[in-house]
This record gives C-alpha cells, structure tokens and sequence, in this order.
C-alpha cells in the first residue's frame, strides 16, 4: 500500500478545501470594507475574537453548502483493501487518496467528515431558529401581559427543563416513537409558530395600512403556509421541504426542548424591558400591546437573544453528537460526527485516526460559536 507523506497530505487537504477558503475570502473581505453600515453583524470585524469565531463557523458552514466538490469520495462508498488505512493511503485500484485513511469499512474518513458537516449544518441553526420563533411569541406576552397566561406556561416550561435532557432526547429520538403520532402532532404545533410570529410581526406593524400589510403579510403567509403543509407532510408536490422520519424527530426534539429555555430568557428580558420609559412612551400614545412586544421590547431585547442562539447552536451541535455516538443519529449509514466518533471509538486503541477529524470538527465548531458569542457580547455591552 502507498502512502503520502506527512506534508503532501496537508497540502492535499489545503486543496480540497479550495472553495472553501475562496468563499470565506470573498464573503470576509467585502464584509470587513463595508462593516460600518453592516450593523451588528459589521461589528464582529471589530474584534479579533469575533473574525476568528465567524471565521470557524462560516468554515463549515460553507463546507456543507460545498460538500459535493471539497469531499474526495462518496461518503458511502467502501473500499475492502483500504480498510482501517492510515491518513494517506493511495486506492490501488484508481489512485484515490484517502487524506485522513478509512474506517473500519474502508469510506473515506474525510469524504465522511465533510459530508457530517451538512447534517449539523441542516438542523442545528434552524432547529435553534423554530425554537426561539416558539419562545418569542410566547415569552414576550407572558412577561409583558402576566396573569394566569404567564403561571401556566411557566409551569409548562420549567416542567419540561426539569426532566433530564438526555433521558428527553433518547425518549423523543427513540424509533418506536415514529410509530406513534407524537411526531405528526409535535410537527403541527411546533411549525405552525415561524408562520404566527412572521404574521404578528407585520400585522403589529402595519395594521393601520391595510395597503402596506397585505403587500408584506400575504407574501409571507403563502411561503409559510407552502412551508408548513411541506414540513408536516400534508401537502409538498415538489419534495423540497419533506424531512427523513430520523431527521424530523431530531428536529423537533431539539425544537421541544430548546423552546422552554428561550421562553424563560424572553420572559425574563421581557419583564425588566417592559419598565423602561420608552415602553411607557409608547403605552401612552395609545399603542397596541403586539405592537410594544413586537416594535419596542423585542428589538431592545436582540443582543441577549442573538448571543444566547449563538451559544445554544454550539449546545445543538454538542446533542447532535452525542446523539449520533449513541446511536440515535438521523440513520446508522450516516456520515454524522457523533455516528463516525461512535465507529472509530471500537477501535481506538488501535487506530485513531477514524474518530480524530469528527471530534476535531465538533470541537472548532462550538469554539467558534462560543467565540462569535463573546464577541456579541461584548459589543452589546459597549453599547
């Protein structure tokens, strides 16, 4: 068997990861010329540790989106004579190189690692999204309304924080539960939310413009109303938005129980925001309740909310693994991080390089996310 050396395998993965770094430079680049009229998002150029963390994370991000051409192989394929190779090794049939070696049935465990990115990358963020779509508009009218609104759900929500969230997730991913219609039930409820919130938001708005409302909310209604029948199944002729019976209850596993934790932080931010004399400012010229949750609340609200998505992304991404290590990954052919960890660690006394790259990737993924939160947090608090 041949292998490359040392520095030809580091040079060889510089290369595939090509339109990686092309991506980054351009996206990076223009961003950082014109970060003053960028807002927020413009002023993670300001701190070194926001570039390194926003570097981290659209580094992977952009690996998924180009999985297809920075991965050498099908992450499926299995080469018999390449089984348990080290980093390096040369397919003798085709000249393949598998840049990190391949697992014990001889895939690429690079092409895999690559392939793991996209799985993160489709339910991590927008898992964490629903979650806090769910959390805003309950959060906010239980901390601004109160009464027995806000003692009920809060009661719910510390309900479901207090089961242990591992013990939650195994019970909720479990593949008995796809037989029942707890999954079709979770999906109804929980999607039907992003397209409530999306409607409140504009609808608090532009309420007294009727010719300016229907011009944003009718839009949104149709996309979310075609997103939402595609998501739970009813109705989606295309096949765009249809999820894997796996993938959808990961998804709404993270939804049922990422959703409490938001709600108490809007809860929380909600009662101390709603004090303020702008608050009072706009309760006196008349204005709605949606209105102050929506216009005035909310917006005052963004740095805690956006720092606390960024870290609970990280903790999705961390569950995800420890999910794929369990077996309880979105299938068990699947290149996810947690299931290749989970296959490398038979035989980890003997060869590690199967379980190394997934691990590594999990761990510059949340430091990056970690990271990009410090740096949020540090603008929010200068401002």
């Amino acid at each position: 068997m041949e292998f490359l050396s040392p520095g030809a395998i580091v040079w060889q993965v510089l290369r595939q990861f090509g339109p990686v770094w092309l991506g980054m430079a351009l996206i990076m680049g223009a961003s950082f010329v014109r970060r003053n009229r960028l807002g927020t998002y413009g002023r993670i150029y300001d701190s070194p540790i926001g570039i390194v963390g926003f570097g981290l994370v659209l580094f992977w991000l952009l690996t998924a989106i180009m999985a297809d051409w920075v991965a050498v192989v099908d992450p499926f394929v299995q080469v018999r004579a390449l089984k348990n190779e080290l980093p390096g090794a040369i397919d003798p049939a085709n000249g393949t190189v598998f840049l990190f070696g391949g697992d014990g049935l001889g895939r690429d465990v690079f092409s895999r690692m690559v392939y793991g990115s996209r799985t993160v990358m489709a339910i991590a963020p927008f898992a964490t999204l629903a979650a806090y779509m769910i959390g805003i508009t309950l959060g906010l009218p239980a901390g601004y309304i109160g009464g027995w609104f806000d003692t009920v759900l809060s009661f719910i929500a510390n309900l479901v924080l207090a089961f242990p969230v591992i013990l939650l997730f195994y019970l909720l991913v479990t593949p008995e539960i796809r037989q029942t219609a707890i999954p079709s039930v979770m999906a109804a409820v929980f999607f039907l939310f992003p397209l409530v919130f999306v409607s409140l938001f504009v609808w608090s708005r532009f309420r007294y413009r009727p010719e300016v409302l229907w011009k944003y909310l009718l839009p949104a209604l149709l996309l979310g109303g075609f997103g939402y029948l595609g998501l739970t199944g009813l109705w989606d002729p295309t096949g765009l938005m249809k999820m894997e019976p796996s993938t959808l209850n990961i998804f709404l596993a993270v939804v049922f129980i990422t959703s409490p934790i938001v709600f108490r932080i809007v809860r929380g931010l909600t009662l101390d925001i709603k004090t303020r004399d702008y608050v009072a400012a706009a309760q006196t010229r008349g204005e709605r309740p949606w209105y102050i949750m929506m216009w005035e609340i909310l917006p005052n609200a963004r740095g805690p909310l956006i720092v606390d998505a960024c870290l609970r992304i990280g903790y999705t991404t961390i569950l995800l693994g420890t999910l794929g290590f369990f077996g309880l990954g979105v299938s068990p052919e699947s290149p996810d991080w947690g299931s290749t960890i989970n296959e490398g660690r038979k035989l980890l006394r003997i060869y590690v390089h199967p379980a190394l790259p997934p691990a590594l990737a999990i761990m510059s993924l949340v430091l990056g996310l970690n990271l990009l939160a410090d740096a949020l947090r540090e603008q929010s608090m200068r401002d």
